[in-house]
């Protein structure tokens, strides 16, 4: 830290060498530009992702397509526009106040980010139209769509001094879109002998997007090759092994950015976060799955090894049909007891149980390593962890006036509100009532802030999707809407939190007004929403057997897949519940054990950490991160955990240590770089080809798939399934 001045400190050597201790507080940012650019954006990327979404080929923009597309058109808007100021009762204002700068981009990626992050409420609108077949108010549909959306706001005013302000919380993937930014509008000479930003970025997204091309469209199988597949095509215990996509994935790999990214950017994934998560990998994948597998653990044997469907005793997909009221949408116990506990694969059991572990373990980590510091701020107001103000947080407070708390906790007690009336008010569709909803919000009042500091300190968040199923399915069970309703409450106000706090801490790496980022967060949340809702409800009422695929037309794209796999969610743990999962009647009681687990297993690593202060790597043990580490695992697979670790490790250990010069330069540019040519791939792709249902040549590698179809079937005797050879 020495050779760092004083004037410019930070205790992240990242941030330090990333983001610009600098500011232009003249520089306007809520413009004219501004907010058509920004809605514009917002509309556009909600309604297309939306509608799109439906579809069997879905389609995806992200928030960096309007970054990049966003930048040409501000400056073309600088050169046209009249410079003219107009005088409005007292108030003056220019639709052109100067060139296009980098705040005003900087909000108009805000507003984009908002319509592309998504609805999850959408999904309950979705499956009770169009699996449940039931009435449900628009009304209704719009506040659920709208509250859930919009109650982390007040989480984030809460919470925001010590997760934004403190300098120890800096949000990693933040990097990525400071160093774009940055890219694209600093001007900078082309050093001797190498490349401006600008210019590096170009050329890597320009390769980046004629790469694509390749395992997007003419040779698929290169997203996921598997080496022992190609070498025993007929033998399922190695293809169990070496499946990249449907086993364990030894000596699988990718020539694909899209599978090496697919669990989160591994380059702006500090290093110690990466070797954390991939310990987790080995542990579960390698060491537990195997031994539980291949001993028959819950008769794992007749279940594929990796798999995240539902089986009964016999092996066979869950018929659900024969356990559901249709008339009730209840279980139907007598149906039940003639047929079937509901099995899983024992890898799919155990993300379960290490999900209980890893929210339990966050709760006592974030006790032991930053209880003291938490409460300091909470009855000190200090700014930071240490008490000392870093540059950008002296920077903000010295130019720009803080966003009263009283705008949060209004917005919190308007929305709750809301809430409320979506919830009483229309009980007999969504079956959620008050009481549900108030331990909903109290369970992510209460894991906002560790999770939150696991995230801003790793690129990692815990999720609540798996506690708040469990846990309304306890206490209300029978209920698949009011199962969906409160883990839609409890796990996403929650994450729309986080959301909210890691974009104020990009205004803050930027230095953006504290007031135009929350009305351009307000705003853009509130118009998202509602085109992300509008969009779904027009649809849902005008294409007919919309998300019915047995009564769809040939050929009709409307099949919903992503919301097909929401509805399963919903009669497993809303109609079958955890009491017939999770307890002495079910298969997988003894998964209850992995709570105390996870809430003892930090502690020894704490006192290692306490015994041994001089063993730095002691200290950098996350036993939330190893516990979690397969938590994206379905859909993500062990491909692309061995690959994201591969390129993680190459980039944040070796590349960072032995050139750092060039990672600070060029390293989170490339990152940005390599995703934007993906995204401008995949949309053209889908606009000009997928969309008119043009494949690629006719041939082995257009198969999106590692060729490893034996790595599913049962390996225990009288377990029939089609594909698979009879044992």
């Amino acid at each position: 830290m020495a050779e760092y001045d004083e004037e410019n400190y930070h205790p992240i050597e990242q941030v330090r060498l990333t983001v610009p201790p600098t500011d232009d507080p003249t520089m306007p940012a809520l413009t004219f530009r501004t907010w058509t650019l920004g809605l514009t954006s917002c509309v556009m990327l909600a309604f297309v992702n939306q509608f799109f979404g439906y579809r069997q080929n879905s389609l995806y923009i992200s928030s960096v397509t309007a970054q990049i597309v966003t930048l040409p058109l501000g400056k073309f808007m600088a050169r046209v526009l009249p410079e003219k100021k107009f005088a409005v009762a007292g108030w003056s204002f220019s639709f052109n106040p100067g060139p296009f700068n980098l705040k005003e981009h900087v909000l108009i990626t805000i507003f984009a980010s908002c319509g592309s992050s998504g609805v999850y409420a959408v999904s309950i609108v979705t499956i009770v139209k169009a699996f449940y077949h039931r009435q449900l108010h628009p009304v209704a549909a719009w506040l659920l769509a709208q509250t859930t959306q919009m109650l982390g706001y007040g989480w984030a005013g809460i919470f925001r001094k010590i997760l934004v302000d403190s300098p120890y919380m800096w949000w990693p993937d933040n990097m990525v879109a400071v160093s774009l930014f940055r890219a694209l509008h600093e001007e900078e000479a082309r050093p001797k002998g190498g490349l401006s930003r600008l210019q590096f970025f170009l050329i890597v997204f320009v390769t980046s997007f004629a790469y694509y091309i390749i395992p997007a469209y003419f040779f698929p199988s290169i997203s996921a090759v598997s080496v022992l597949c190609l070498i025993w095509k007929d033998s399922i215990f190695p293809q169990q092994l070496g499946s990249g996509l449907h086993g364990m994935g030894i000596g699988s790999f990718a020539f694909d950015w899209a599978t090496v990214s697919f669990i989160g950017n591994p380059i702006s994934t500090p290093a110690f976060a990466i070797i954390n998560i991939l310990i987790g990998f080995v542990l579960v994948m390698y060491i537990m799955t195997p031994l539980t597998y291949f001993n028959n653990v819950y008769g794992a044997r007749k279940f594929p090894i990796f798999s995240s469907h539902t089986f009964d005793y016999a092996g066979q997909p869950y018929n659900i049909s024969r356990v559901l009221n249709e008339e009730t949408f209840n279980l139907d116990l007598v149906g039940y007891a003639s047929y079937s506990k509901l099995y899983l694969s024992v890898f799919f059991a155990f993300t379960y149980g290490l999900g209980f572990a890893s929210l339990s373990a966050t709760i006592t980590h974030v006790a032991l390593h930053h209880g003291k510091t938490i409460w300091t701020l909470w009855t000190k107001a200090k700014s930071n962890l240490k008490g000392k103000m870093d540059v950008h947080t002296r920077l903000m407070k010295t130019n720009y006036e803080a966003v009263p708390d009283w705008w949060f906790y209004s917005i919190l007690v308007v929305v709750f509100g809301l809430s409320l009336w979506a919830c009483e008010g229309f009980n007999k569709q969504l079956q959620l009532p008050w009481w549900g909803l108030m331990l909903a919000c109290a369970m992510a009042l209460f894991f906002t802030l560790p999770v939150g500091i696991i995230q801003a300190t790793t690129n990692q968040q815990i999720g609540l999707n798996i506690i708040t199923e469990m846990v309304i399915g306890y206490i209300y069970p029978g209920r698949p809407l009011a199962n969906v309703a409160f883990k839609t409450y409890g796990y996403i106000s929650m994450s729309q939190a986080l959301g909210f706090l890691s974009d104020f801490k990009i205004g803050h790496y930027m230095k953006i007004p504290p007031k135009s980022m929350f009305i351009a967060q307000l705003v853009g949340t509130v118009v998202a929403s509602s085109v992300y809702f509008s969009t779904a409800w027009w649809l849902l009422t005008s294409v007919e057997y919309i998300c019915d695929p047995a009564n769809l037309p040939d050929g009709s794209p409307w099949t919903c897949p992503g919301d097909d796999v929401f509805y399963n969610a919903s009669i497993i743990w809303g109609v079958i519940g955890p009491l017939r999962m999770f307890t002495g009647q079910g298969v997988y009681g003894a998964m209850n054990w992995w709570f105390l687990a996870g809430a003892i297993a930090p502690v020894p690593a704490y006192l290692l950490g306490k015994k041994y202060p001089e063993k730095k790597w002691v200290q950098l043990i996350n036993v939330p991160l190893i516990l979690s580490a397969t938590m994206s695992m379905p859909p993500a697979r062990a491909v692309n955990y061995i690959m994201w670790g591969v390129a993680g490790l190459f980039f944040n250990v070796y590349i960072y240590r032995l050139h750092k010069r060039w990672w600070a330069r060029h390293a989170y540019v490339m990152a940005a770089a390599l995703n934007a040519g993906l995204a401008f791939l995949g949309v053209l792709l889908y606009f000009t080809l997928q969309s008119y249902d043009v494949a690629g040549p006719d041939w082995w590698g257009l198969d999106a798939d590692d060729h490893c179809p034996l790595a599913t079937c049962p390996t225990v005797p009288g377990v029939f399934v089609k594909g698979c050879p009879a044992l």
